[in-house]
């Protein structure tokens, strides 16, 4: 007995099968649209190819989309037309940027047209696991007594400054923050890693990038400082948005903790 020869039917998982799509101008248009690959239409002006990209695919998908909202929130956004299509399958959630668009900024993406990219930021900052690009460590969360215990674990017996970070990497003059600073009874900051008296109508140049930190406290690391430096520790934290700097006589520049996010072991 022959064999018979097998039919493979298509899976069609990895494309998005259209048939009969009639919307417009489009003649009983039946296509397989591959998944994960950069497909373009073209053809000449009346053709089909927004009829079909857009009055087609993208509506049904965005029909879709609403048809899995409660009834209650479909109440308030109304009722998206079906197209004039037989059948769409494999089809996903769908995105759809209009062809003259008035951005012209050349570093504009699909993420950042349609704002996407600030929910992915948001995601990546609430569940992403963060490393140091410089060690290449895990970064753990560090609450505001474990910050006390490292500073007394590294710094014992040494004198520090407590910074609370203010401008990272900005231009301006600061004209008005340094006031507002020294109205509060501060009496120094660091600008660009020196540190500095506050002085009235202190002032910087306005069209070079500064690193500004407040000086909260400057102490010796000692026992009977436990109580002073952990208060200074939670308003450098509450400053400085959960970043707080410390700096030791010696050093320019010193290693900063996150209270967020911190590295287990850091160094100068």
């Amino acid at each position: 007995m022959a064999n018979k020869k097998q039919t493979e039917i298509p899976d069609f998982s990895e494309e998005i099968q259209i048939i009969g799509a009639r919307e417009h101008n489009l003649k009983d248009i039946s296509i397989n649209i591959p998944k994960n690959k950069l497909v373009v239409f073209t053809g000449v002006s009346g053709s089909g190819k927004s009829s079909l990209a857009f009055d087609t695919i993208y509506n049904e998908g965005q029909r879709r989309y609403m048809e899995s909202f409660s009834a209650y929130a479909r109440q308030f956004m109304g009722d998206m037309e079906r197209p004039d299509v037989d059948k769409i399958s494999g089809l996903s959630p769908v995105i759809s940027i209009e062809q003259k668009t008035t951005n012209k900024n050349p570093r504009s993406t699909v993420g950042t047209i349609t704002e996407i990219y600030d929910f992915l930021r948001l995601l990546f900052a609430r569940i992403g696991e963060a490393y140091s690009y410089n060690t290449g460590k895990k970064m753990v969360k560090f609450s505001e007594e474990e910050i006390l215990q490292n500073v007394f674990e590294k710094y014992e017996g040494e004198k520090i400054n407590v910074l609370a970070p203010l401008v990272r990497g900005r231009k301006g003059h600061y004209r008005e923050l340094f006031e507002d600073i020294r109205k509060k009874g501060f009496l120094k900051v660091r600008v660009d890693g020196e540190v500095k008296d506050l002085s009235s109508k202190m002032q910087l140049d306005r069209y070079k990038i500064h690193d500004i930190e407040v000086v909260v406290d400057r102490l010796q690391v000692k026992d009977d400082m436990r109580v002073r430096l952990s208060q200074s520790i939670q308003q450098a934290l509450k400053m400085g948005n959960d970043l707080v700097f410390f700096s030791t006589a010696g050093f320019r520049y010193n290693c900063p903790i996150f209270q967020t996010a911190c590295l287990p072991e850091y160094g100068d």
